[in-house]
This record gives C-alpha cells, sequence and structure tokens, in this order.
C-alpha cells in the first residue's frame, strides 16, 4: 500500500487541498503533527481510521507506525503542517521508505509565508523594490545553519524574508538584518497565520522587538513568522510591464508585426 505524505497547510481547516482531502478521506490510517495542525482536518478521516498524534513520538516509532500499517495492507495519510518542501522532516523519513521499499507520494500543501502574506494582503515580490524572496530561519536546537545562509548574507541582496522559527531570536534577526536594510525597513510578525488567533505586529527594524513585547504574550514564541523588506509598506511603486498597455506578449499582441502575431491562435 501507499504511504501518502500530504502539506496539510497553515492552519485553516479550509486551506487543505482537495487531493489531500481525498487522500486523508481514502486512508485507514493517519499520523499527524498534532501540536501544529488542527483538529478540524481529522474530520476527512475515514470511520474507524486509526489516527495518532506524531509530535510526542521518535523517528524509529513513526517508521514502526508506517510499517505495521504497510504490512496490514492499509494506506497512510501522513500529515505535516504547512507544505512539504521546507522544514518537515519529510526527507529522513522518505530515504527511510525508500530503504524498506514502501511506495509513497508527496501532496503539496499552501506554506505559512503564504499564509501571511495574505493575512498582510501583501504581494511580496514588487516591481523595482524585490523580486526575490528569501526563506530562511535562525539557528535552533534541532538545525544548525550552513556557515554561508547567515542573514547578513542574505540581507545584502535587499530581497523580502521570510524568517521562520525565529520569533524567539529576533533581537539577533534585528541585530543582523540592521546594517543592510536600515532602521527604518517595514517589518511585520504573524503568528499563527490563518488560524482564528492569528494576531499581526507590523512595525519597523528600529521598533519591531518593543512591538512584539507588547503584543504577543510569551506563550506566543511558537508559529510565528517574521517577514522583512520594503515591500510590506510601499505603495509609491512601479507597475508591472504584464498588463501595460504598450506590452509585446503572446497573448495580446500589439500589431501585425508582432513576433507574437498568431501565436494564440
Amino acid at each position: 500500500m501507499t504511504i501518502h505524505f500530504i502539506g496539510a497547510g497553515p492552519g485553516a481547516p479550509d486551506l487543505l487541498t482537495l487531493r489531500g482531502r481525498d487522500l486523508i478521506a481514502g486512508s485507514p490510517v493517519c499520523l499527524y503533527a498534532g501540536s501544529l495542525i488542527p483538529v478540524a482536518v481529522l474530520d476527512h478521516c475515514p470511520p474507524g481510521a486509526r489516527i495518532v498524534n506524531t509530535a510526542s513520538l521518535e523517528l524509529d516509532q513513526i517508521m514502526a507506525e508506517i510499517a505495521a500499517a504497510h504490512a496490514a495492507g492499509h494506506d497512510v495519510a501522513r500529515l505535516h503542517s504547512g507544505d512539504l518542501s521546507v522544514w518537515s522532516a519529510m526527507g529522513e523519513q522518505l530515504r527511510r521508505l525508500r530503504a524498506l521499499d514502501i511506495p509513497f507520494t508527496v501532496t503539496p500543501g499552501v506554506p505559512a509565508f503564504a499564509a501571511a502574506a495574505a493575512a498582510l494582503e501583501a504581494e511580496l515580490t514588487l516591481p523595482a523594490l524585490s523580486q526575490s524572496l528569501v526563506l530562511t530561519r535562525t539557528p535552533g536546537r534541532a538545525s544548525t545553519m550552513p556557515p554561508a545562509e547567515s542573514l547578513t548574507n542574505f540581507a545584502v541582496t535587499g530581497a523580502t524574508l521570510a524568517v521562520h522559527l525565529s520569533v524567539h531570536n529576533l533581537a539577533q534577526v534585528v541585530a543582523d538584518l540592521t546594517p543592510a536594510y536600515g532602521v527604518d525597513c517595514p517589518v511585520a510578525v504573524i503568528w499563527r497565520a490563518s488560524w482564528p488567533d492569528q494576531r499581526i505586529v507590523r512595525a519597523t527594524l528600529d521598533t519591531i522587538e518593543q512591538a512584539v513585547a507588547g503584543s504577543m504574550a510569551k506563550n506566543l514564541q511558537r508559529t510565528a513568522l517574521i517577514l522583512v523588506g520594503r515591500v510590506l509598506a510601499a505603495q509609491d511603486f512601479a507597475e508591472s510591464s504584464l498588463y501595460a498597455p504598450g506590452y509585446d506578449r503572446r497573448f495580446r499582441p500589439q500589431d501585425a508585426t508582432s513576433r507574437f502575431a498568431g501565436a494564440g491562435e
């Protein structure tokens, strides 16, 4: 049978993909990261499903659950929060499944940074301001950072930054980014993006520590995302050429001499 790794999205139950929902509904076993995934997502499990919260389990225990389900001929829905492509610990599980010759699939989910940007009603890449988004984090107990992947190195680019898993280290984030971005650079901290108790704090690099201290209690130190960049407060920015009247493109050739003339037919 098949192990289905499913990105369960950032928190709101209705941000689960249709494919993810259907795979959950068809799997007699569901393993889910209970500390991050809302219980409402489990409502899609079929009646009588074995549902296991993996928050307190070690990797060997998780793999034992998967192996037992496979031996019994049961599909497994393996739920991780957000999207599986970043910080999901999926890679180490897939490596073991390949070694055991157990088939699996991977279904993407809505990532936290996308939910945070939606909550801010912001586009993270604006013409002439930033055309890149860097997803990164600061070093933690579970994972160190490669030496070249420092915030100071990323800051030199001027790109929009989505700093994950780092609100507890906010002072260092500010110290690392201020020299390149400036004290007036906009910052937003979004806690539990898309959840009913979502909180947003907007400030600048100069004021964000004080703003967070005044708005977020100590128990809100997890599941918060830090967004940094000029795009967060920009109003006077250039418009994209994509929809400009004189922009020659495949689906809107400007005249009969356009290299795209007839291409859309």
